[in-house]
């Protein structure tokens, strides 16, 4: 007597497949992808997606300070980053698989982030996007520009290509080589400029400026020097302070800030001893606005309204107004500008 074989299980199918398999959370790259694909398809402000991305993705100050490095790194060199895949895509990708390929180009050619995690975190990123498909072909250029490195800038006009057309021309006016000087001065990252709060000490490492400011080297994270999260200062670029110490706000004046978002100067005011008000119509630079202002733990009142219109309670005994500009001179610390701007865009503000 023969025994019956044993009928044999099922195999079961993997689920260890990289194509399905759950990608691990990333809040750095998942944050600056949202930040590019904002300024390269919808024209948004960095800070504005930047506020929106880090909530969503529930980014700690950490991962939201390298989050903004790397975008704007990207945003930095995205005109040679564009040249330099040109090459290696034979027909062209859909605008987010060519944010990625860019962000991870800039990790590798001026972050020094090593081939492998440069590699690794922009097929995960890929996965995690729904852009799968793509995979392969970000694998296999990245390995490509991780080979060849810096030679692949050999040749290529970085000043010129990083600036826009129209903005290289209208820098033209302020006269020869000019454009190429600025295009100089905007690839390199800006150092951290700091507001202290009166009495507090400055971080160490910190160069104290003409003006006051305490300088910090680039890629400085804010949120990890002593005294941040206590409120001993904020974050204001040297020349931002200028407008707040022309006014010279007397301790128990009413001063109103106008456009008052981030906060910078309303702090200024409110340090000097004045009762401030602040009004701020964006919704989004209306909660950076409170979250500074709570953080320094200022008694300022905060107006969600359009300067245009709103009128106070009462008479002020001074009105401080940093009108919107194009902001184009900002480029070096806010290089999304140079993407996001237009030339109706000059007429517009100018009206």
């Amino acid at each position: 007597m023969t025994a019956e074989p044993r009928p044999r299980k099922p195999r079961q199918r993997s689920t260890s497949r990289q194509g399905n398999a759950p990608q691990p959370a990333d809040p750095t790259r998942d944050v600056a992808f949202d930040i590019l694909c904002g300024v390269v398809e919808n024209r948004r402000m960095l800070e504005n997606s930047l506020t929106r991305s880090a909530t969503a993705h529930n980014a700690p100050p950490r991962d939201r300070a390298a989050a903004h490095r790397l975008a704007a790194t990207t945003l930095r060199h995205m005109g040679t980053l564009r040249a330099l895949l040109e090459p290696f895509l034979r027909k062209e990708p859909p605008e987010p698989v060519r944010v990625a390929l860019m962000m991870g180009c800039a990790q590798l050619l001026f972050l020094e982030t090593p081939p492998h995690a440069a590699v690794g975190t922009t097929v995960s990123l890929l996965r995690r996007r729904k852009l799968a498909p793509f995979t392969g072909l970000a694998n296999a250029v990245l390995r490509k520009v991780a080979d060849q490195g810096a030679t692949l800038l050999e040749g290529l006009d970085q000043n010129r290509l990083d600036i826009p057309a129209w903005l290289w021309t209208a820098w033209n006016q302020l006269g020869r080589g000019v454009p190429r000087a600025i295009a100089r001065g905007i690839s390199h990252e800006a150092p951290l400029d700091l507001t202290l709060r009166p009495g507090a000490t400055a971080p160490e490492d910190g160069v104290v400026l003409p003006n006051g400011s305490i300088r910090m080297p680039a890629g400085t994270r804010v949120a990890e020097l002593p005294g941040y999260e206590e409120g001993a200062f904020w974050v204001q670029d040297a020349a931002a302070t200028l407008p707040a110490r022309l006014l010279n706000a007397q301790p128990g004046e009413k001063v109103t800030d106008l456009c008052a978002a981030p906060g910078g100067k309303t702090a200024q005011l409110a340090a000097a001893g004045a009762t401030v008000t602040a009004v701020e119509q964006n919704p989004n630079r209306l909660t950076r606005l409170r979250e500074n202002m709570e953080r320094l733990a200022y008694p300022v009142e905060i107006v969600q309204a359009d300067a245009t219109s709103w009128v106070p309670d009462t008479l002020q005994d001074a009105i401080l107004l940093d009108a919107p500009c194009s902001a184009t001179g900002t480029a070096r610390r806010h290089p999304d500008v140079l993407w996001v701007k237009r030339p109706r865009d000059l007429n517009t503000l100018t009206a």
